[in-house]
């Protein structure tokens, strides 16, 4: 097993009920695409610890499921409001937004449910392709994965708190959590956009510390019986409120899946959700089993990538060594 810090680890996967077997031909297919790291943890402890699990690679867009749970600890202590208006926190842009882009609520933002289609940035093509033309969509009412929401969630997220991004995550969930890797200062960081007020806010972080963020929804927002995240949080963020097609649905900045539909080639447990970053980063969290499998790609380098098909076989794979499958 490759290091896996400091996490508790099965003697075997049969101890854990899972065939090692099948998980070999899982990391064999892996070998094969562009996979950096693997890790999969069964009722809180290693199972599986294949490639660069201690490597640090840009999460993309799991930044959004990680402000997604900072957001929820700060609306159960009074300082963020789901239910405030861009307008009435005084959020605006480079462009200027429109009376009615005004009314879009904090939880239309959570959701991708804006209506704002503003100019923002740090998007992959796939993102610029889908964004609808600007005035199109009342606030709340269609469901677009856009980065103005996730953006100015950050901007919402500073101004409500005072807080660093950065480093409430590290007092808040990193540290209490046991991540071993995280660090604020040199982790994370802001990238100011040409086209709009509110930047990026990137995170780079390990695999086995990812797993720790995923094993955190596991356990309800609980850490060895003590509550990080609010009551309801979890459920709440990753109910699936809207339809996402062949990709499952979408939560609080959380990809759920709908009847199993999740990812091609592959039927996942009913109650699955990820955390999903470009290139494909997944944080995959299957109640069902127990389970966080942890996928990493080293998108450091240009071309590499493991797409959704690929990452639908791979998953396939694991699950065919699980106890009930």
């Amino acid at each position: 097993m490759t290091d896996i810090g400091s996490w508790p680890a099965w003697a075997g996967p049969a101890d854990a009920g899972w065939c090692a077997d099948k998980l070999s031909a899982a990391t064999a297919f892996a070998d094969g695409i562009d996979t950096a790291a693997l890790l999969l943890v069964v009722r809180g402890r290693v199972v599986l610890s294949h490639g660069r699990v201690a490597d640090r690679f840009n999460t993309h867009s799991i930044r959004k499921s990680i402000l997604s749970a900072l957001i929820g600890i700060h609306e159960a202590e009074g300082r963020i409001d789901l239910d405030a208006s861009l307008g009435g926190l005084g959020i605006d842009d480079r462009l200027g937004l429109t009376d009615r882009e005004k009314l879009a609520k904090v939880l239309d933002l959570l959701c991708a449910r804006s209506g704002v289609y503003h100019p923002s940035g740090y998007e992959s093509p796939w993102m610029v392709s889908i964004k609808p033309a600007r005035h199109s969509a009342g606030p709340g009412t269609v469901w677009c994965y856009n980065n103005w929401d996730f953006n100015a969630l950050g901007t919402i997220f500073r101004q409500s708190t005072g807080a660093d991004i950065f480093a409430d995550f590290q007092a808040r969930i990193a540290g209490p959590t046991g991540m071993e890797d995280f660090r604020p200062a040199e982790d994370g960081r802001y990238i100011d956009l040409p086209d709009s007020r509110h930047p990026a806010y990137p995170f780079r972080m390990t695999a086995r510390d990812l797993a720790r963020f995923g094993q955190l929804f596991l356990e309800d927002g609980c850490r060895d019986g003590r509550r990080l995240l609010p009551e309801g949080w979890v459920e709440a963020s990753t109910a699936p409120v809207s339809d996402a097609g062949h990709q499952g649905a979408y939560g609080y900045m959380w990809w759920v899946a709908r009847q199993s539909i999740f990812y091609p080639h592959v039927r996942v447990p009913e109650g699955t959700y990820a955390a999903r970053g470009a290139g494909g980063h997944v944080v995959l969290v299957m109640p069902a089993l127990d389970a966080v499998l942890v996928h990493r790609v080293d998108t450091d380098q240009p071309g590499r990538v493991v797409t959704g098909a690929q990452f639908g076989r791979l998953l396939r794979l694991v699950l065919q060594a699980a106890p009930r499958h």
